[in-house]
């Protein structure tokens, strides 16, 4: 009684004022509120109404919380967007701190007096006030509504099981969607409905009161007239709701008719592109018909229109598309193109010069003595090699690789009470070789090197090293484990003078950062030099593995002056499931002496892709931009080289990239993976050279890798020795380091210089042509080993 007639203190006025407050529901916005959020209104110390923008699900305002019995009841901003009520002390806050936050599908709604709301949702409860009884309201219209959305779409996410088949869910997707929205609404129009007639029914009730009071004649009226308003006004919402559900009803029948339409048109579709397509080969083969039909001169002929792009028609004779056509993709960084396959034979038959933007002469491509018809299998038997000794029988095998399991708490026991820094990573994780072992095996195939410095064209020698830069990752494709890492001044040979005719060496010239260089002197004609420093990132699921360093190739003869660098290797599933490795990015290759360049994209692994797994692309182009050859191929199997004979300019693509179109000859193969030994996945997938690199030999300094035990134990099988003594190496190269920091320190004290460590056949310069301080070698190694005078190396082992 005392509420009703708090109501009834402003007369007709404030049922009026009640009702406004309630939000437009139909679509969850709230009436435009008077006043600045953030300012005093006339509403007292909480300020202004809430405020929410017009057509989103955000409602704002200042409210009165509970905090304790010393501060009581504090002003704070609060927000309620999707199902969320947060709360802050200012609106500044927003953008950074949120004080507390309440989910509303699971939180219990209630009023304690006509200002105060209580929300309780677990052990956690607000006590809010209000500044006034209608602004109460206002608030509580907005959390149930909110509430009732929230536990809608909690059970919309957990029926949401797929019943269709995977197929038809994306086709039915666009349909779907629309009445998917239209039974939200639907279902947001039954709430308000219900709450209606919640609010209608007490309105009822308090006008039923009110007209038992002692009221003058015309109130009596006034009152009726606002009872029967009330009950037209919920007559009407019931009619909504129901109009609503007829045309959610007639939408759904619609739907079905759609999906049959859309569904015949796709079957046009497809029959269409399938007779385009008969279409495109008949008239393939009627162009191979008349041109071998007799009496019929040879004379201009089109490429073919394809289906990823068009071919613009060549001026002489050209040769038709068939089924062997190429399709590589574009580079990020670089045109994209196609590349469409020539017939050689009718290339030969016509004399006349093709024009475009890049030609060449397809006989030349088919010459017995090019290089490119040379297998690379083969062994070197050209005078250079016929001096050289045969090849010294080395073991093809190792021991097998235990089948230890790998216990992560068999390996963090063993680390309790242990400074980080003397913790020790287990021999579990590697492989029997070191780093420099590793890098040393970029010369698997140095013999696409041997066969570059016979090319006379220096575009030609630029596919064969670019082959070469492909091939060092062949061997990675199942080697998982890490390598060993080098001590400082850990140094590894590989002597292969006699046999192959070159000798490789590296050493480690920097334990932090860790970082190798490595030279290569080959009698065939070309050296090969690089400083590499390795830089790795743990992201969670994987770890990218980024080489640092240029790496250089000079050819004697020519004096060609190559320059590259490696892409990023990616280890996957570091902490579940089964390790697996991908090369991505892209190696630019700079020839700085004819300034000819060649562009590579390692393509990275995705299964929803189409495209062949490790794929690598390129296009080997002069110093004016003139492509040559198009390379293509995988880095775990192989690379070929087709010659370019004529291009142009085709479609753009829907990056809005300018295709380009290479018409090619059939392509060469200049590099194919050997097969991996027998029995090698026991053998930590070694490949031949990599099993001899860790054989013992004579004469080697005392820092040979092959000299280190924990890595010798390992390769015996003897894993739990192997711990041992490796962390016996690190704590030795620990101490090594404490001395020379102490040695250091000393210096600084005395005002003197410290160099540091200083490598012992490596020496720092600035590179000529790239400008970097890079570690090349100085000297001597060989002539102390011929000497066999190793008193200037340190003691690592």
């Amino acid at each position: 009684m005392g509420k009703a007639a708090a109501l009834c203190g402003g007369g007709t006025r404030g049922l009026v004022s009640l009702l406004s407050a309630v939000p437009c529901l139909a679509c969850h916005e709230l009436p435009a509120m008077s006043g600045e959020p953030g300012g005093r209104g006339g509403g007292g110390p909480a300020g202004g109404p809430p405020a929410a923008p017009p057509g989103s699900d955000t409602y704002k305002g200042w409210l009165f919380k509970w905090t304790n019995y010393l501060k009581g009841y504090q002003r704070r901003w609060f927000v309620l967007s999707n199902g969320l009520l947060s709360y802050y002390r200012t609106q500044a806050e927003m953008a950074h701190t949120c004080r507390g936050t309440i989910n509303l599908s699971t939180a219990h709604i209630d009023t304690e007096d006509s200002c105060n709301i209580v929300l309780s949702n677990g052990g956690r409860t607000y006590h809010l006030k209000a500044n006034s009884e209608v602004e109460r309201q206002r608030w509580v219209t907005a959390l149930e509504l909110a509430k009732a959305k929230a536990i809608r779409m909690r059970n919309n996410q957990s029926d949401d099981s797929g019943d269709e088949e995977p197929a038809s869910q994306s086709d039915k997707s666009e349909l779907h969607g629309p009445l998917k929205t239209l039974s939200s609404k639907l279902e947001d129009l039954s709430t308000c409905n219900e709450l209606i007639a919640k609010h209608g029914a007490a309105l009822q009730r308090s006008l039923s009161e009110l007209e038992n009071l002692r009221l003058p004649a015309d109130s009596g009226e006034k009152i009726k007239a606002v009872n029967e308003r009330a009950t037209l006004f919920r007559i009407t919402s019931n009619a909504m709701i129901n109009a609503c559900r007829d045309f959610l009803d007639l939408a759904e029948s619609h739907s079905r008719k759609w999906q049959r339409l859309l569904q015949h048109e796709r079957e046009q579709r497809i029959r269409l592109e399938e007779t385009i397509e008969q279409l495109a080969k008949q008239h393939n083969s009627l162009e191979r018909a008349c041109r071998g039909a007799p009496g019929l001169a040879s004379g201009t002929a089109s490429i073919s229109s394809t289906a990823k792009g068009s071919v613009q028609s060549a001026k002489g004779e050209a040769s038709d598309e068939d089924e062997e056509t190429e399709y590589f993709d574009a580079m990020e960084d670089a045109p994209a193109f196609i590349t469409v396959t020539a017939d050689p034979k009718h290339h030969r038959r016509s004399g006349s010069n093709l024009s475009g933007a890049s030609e060449g002469h397809p006989e030349d491509w088919n010459l017995e003595d090019s290089v490119f018809e040379s297998s690379n299998q083969s062994s070197y038997n050209e005078s250079t090699g016929k001096d050289l000794l045969p090849r010294k029988r080395r073991r093809s095998r190792i021991p097998d690789k235990p089948n230890y399991s790998l216990n992560l708490w068999s390996i963090m026991k063993n680390c309790i009470g242990k400074e980080l820094s003397k913790i020790p990573m287990p021999v579990n994780f590697n492989e029997p070789l070191s780093m420099l072992q590793r890098l040393t095996e970029d010369l698997e195939y140095h013999e696409l090197l041997d066969k570059a410095v016979k090319c006379e064209s220096s575009t030609e020698q630029m596919c064969f090293v670019a082959a070469f830069s492909v091939s060092s990752y062949s061997t990675t494709v199942h080697r998982t484990a890490k390598p060993f890492n080098p001590l400082l001044g850990e140094t590894f040979e590989l002597d292969r003078l006699e046999e192959l005719g070159f000798r490789s060496l590296c050493e480690q010239v920097s334990h932090h950062p860790p970082a190798a260089a490595h030279h290569v002197y080959s009698r065939r004609g070309w050296t090969l030099w690089q400083d590499i420093t390795i830089s790795s990132k743990f992201r969670g699921k994987y770890l990218s593995i980024m080489p640092l360093g240029a790496i250089h190739l000079e050819f004697h003869s020519s004096g060609n002056h190559y320059v590259w660098r490696k892409v990023t290797s990616t280890v996957h599933n570091i902490i579940v499931g089964k390790l697996w490795i991908d090369q991505s990015g892209e190696i630019e290759i700079v020839n700085h002496k004819s300034k000819d360049k060649c562009q590579l994209k390692f393509t990275p692994y995705s299964y929803f892709s189409r495209d062949v797994p490790r794929k690598v692309t390129g296009v080997v182009s002069d110093a004016n931009g003139k492509a040559h050859y198009v390379m293509s191929g995988t880095w775990d199997e192989k690379m070929e080289c087709s010659k370019i004979v004529h291009s142009c300019h085709g479609s753009t693509s829907t990056e809005g990239k300018q295709k380009t179109v290479y018409q090619t000859l059939s392509p060469k193969v200049l590099w194919r993976k050997y097969p991996l030994p027998e029995n090698a996945e026991n053998m930590y997938f070694f490949s031949e050279l990599a099993l001899t690199l860790n054989e013992p030999e004579e004469r080697v300094a005392p820092t040979d890798s092959r000299l280190r035990p924990d890595q010798r134990l390992m390769e015996s099988g003897r894993w739990d020795e192997a711990n041992v003594e490796k962390q016996r190496l690190e704590e030795k190269q620990r101490a090594v380091r404490r001395r020379r920091e102490a040695e250091a320190v000393e210096a600084l004290e005395e005002g003197k210089d410290y160099e540091g460590y200083i490598p012992l056949w490596f020496e720092r310069k600035v590179d000529a042509v790239t400008g970097e301080l890079i570690c090349v070698y100085k000297g001597g190694y060989w002539e102390a080993k011929d000497k066999q005078d190793w008193s200037v190396c340190p003691d690592i082992f």
